[in-house]
């Protein structure tokens, strides 16, 4: 025995009577497949159901089994009638732990990391509890085991998963494997997270790629689409994927709908025969990927990289090689570094003026800020480098402008003041699309309320990959 079953399930309170009253009817096709994903699990005859949900302990550097007692309601929504609680597979908890070490994946349990310090409560969040009110309509019997994936990079998710598959086989468990998760939250105007033309997009892919099983065109969705999008549950279906590594799928996507501007899909898949497992292929891909972008650098990308690389390792900041182009030598600029760890921010530090006698002398001060100073991060460990990907933004001279009229998010970034407070905020960025969201997220960083008179300048940007 092993998984015997993956399931992709939405987790909206609204899918609940109790909570959406006459709106259920609005997600009907929903409704239906989420319980007959319930009856299927029932004739499964599972002995756990492992459901991975976005809306638990979810931290960045790990994943994290629910470690306590596992009781939830919808009482936050307004039905504190509808309530479950289940009895935890201890034993697989255990075995998934142990494999996990040995795969040098980070797992922990709750109860290692004090809930209460993060302001989460030690109950089943809704991201469990909806999907599970469907299932307990027609299956009982089982033991239930929850996990929030880590924002980890998805091929580490993947081999959690299959970690997930190696415990059920050991004990010769039979184990349905959950993804809870909503698709985009960008359908249309009023949705819950603003509205994106690539919303649809990426949902239609994905539920695409997803009826064919096709875990590495998954893998190749575009990381600038699945920002735009706003989705909750991607990672959570990493897990899911993984549980089925080495197998050949039969996928059925149930039902896919969108009324309240989030999609919902409904899907199965059942292992049907043995074929190769995808993890090796997957990270060479990551491996290949980040090897490739290296060849290709420019000279401003190169010295940031090689900067911090020396730095990290050796403690000491590089000479500046006489090669480089005559405006990194002779040039003065603004300049920030930013740097990325599996489509993840790692650090950004930047300068908006130049400092520093040179172009090249300000990326090396800032290739090293952003990696070891940058005060939302850890500084960077030499075992990450290989890792990293970088890029270096030069600035234009930042001017003063009247109006937000004369603002652009994708050509021009921001610069807010009031007095001895500033915020900045780059040109270009994934999901920042209106002036509107530019000037309110530079605000917030200068600690600036929207209501105060402040003032505005903006500058433009060469953008370095």
């Amino acid at each position: 025995m092993a998984v015997v079953a993956g399931f992709h399930m939405p987790h909206p309170p609204i899918m609940v009577r109790e909570v959406g009253g006459v709106e259920t009817q609005k997600v009907k096709s929903t409704i239906d497949a989420a319980e007959e994903v319930g009856r299927q699990i029932r004739e499964l005859a599972a002995d756990t159901v492992v459901i991975v949900s976005p809306h638990g302990p979810v931290f960045r550097d790990a994943v994290c089994i629910y470690d306590f007692p596992l009781k939830g309601s919808l009482a936050s929504f307004g039905a504190a009638g509808v309530k479950m609680e289940f009895e935890s597979d201890e034993e697989l908890k255990k075995e998934i732990l142990q494999m996990a070490g040995q795969k040098r994946l980070t797992v922990v349990r709750s109860r290692d990391v004090f809930l209460s310090r993060y302001g989460i409560k030690e109950e089943l969040d809704h991201g469990v509890v909806v999907p599970m009110h469907f299932v307990s309509k027609f299956a009982s019997g089982f033991r239930l085991l929850p996990i929030a994936y880590g924002i980890l990079p998805y091929e580490d998710l993947y081999a959690f998963g299959a970690t997930i598959s190696d415990a059920a086989e050991a004990l010769g468990k039979r184990v349905v494997v959950v993804a809870s998760s909503d698709l985009s939250h960008r359908l249309i105007p009023g949705a819950p997270a603003g509205y994106s033309p690539r919303g649809a997009e990426f949902d239609h892919k994905l539920v695409s790629l997803l009826e064919n099983f096709d875990v590495e065109k998954i893998a190749e969705l575009e990381s600038g689409l699945i920002e735009e999008a706003g989705e909750c549950g991607l990672r959570s279906i990493w897990v899911m994927l993984g549980a089925l590594d080495g197998c050949k799928v039969k996928a059925r996507v149930l039902s896919y709908e969108g009324p309240f501007g989030v999609g919902y899909c409904v899907a199965s898949f059942y292992p049907e025969a043995n074929r190769e497992s995808l993890l090796k292929k997957l990270y060479e891909k990551r491996r290949q990927k980040i090897e490739n972008r290296r060849k290709n650098e420019d000279p401003y990308v190169r010295l940031a990289r090689q900067t911090l690389e020396t730095y990290v390792k050796e403690g000491r900041i590089p000479e500046i090689p006489a090669d480089l182009p005559e405006d990194m030598l002779a040039g003065r600029a603004g300049v920030f570094v930013s740097i990325k760890k599996h489509g993840e921010l790692r650090g950004c530090i930047g300068t908006y003026l130049p400092t520093r006698k040179n172009i090249a002398e300000e990326i090396q001060h800032n290739a090293i800020s952003a990696g070891c100073e940058d005060p939302r991060f850890d500084p960077v460990k030499p075992e990450e480098l290989p890792e990293l990907v970088y890029s270096v933004d030069v600035l234009t001279k930042p001017e003063p402008v009247d109006s937000p009229d004369k603002l652009d998010p994708k050509r021009y970034g921001v610069i807010v003041k009031k007095g001895y407070r500033s915020g900045l905020l780059l040109p270009d960025l994934e999901g920042v699309d209106t002036v509107e969201e530019q000037i309110s997220i530079a605000l917030r960083k200068a600690g600036i309320s929207p209501d105060e008179d402040y003032k505005l300048e903006r500058f433009e940007v060469v953008r370095h990959y």
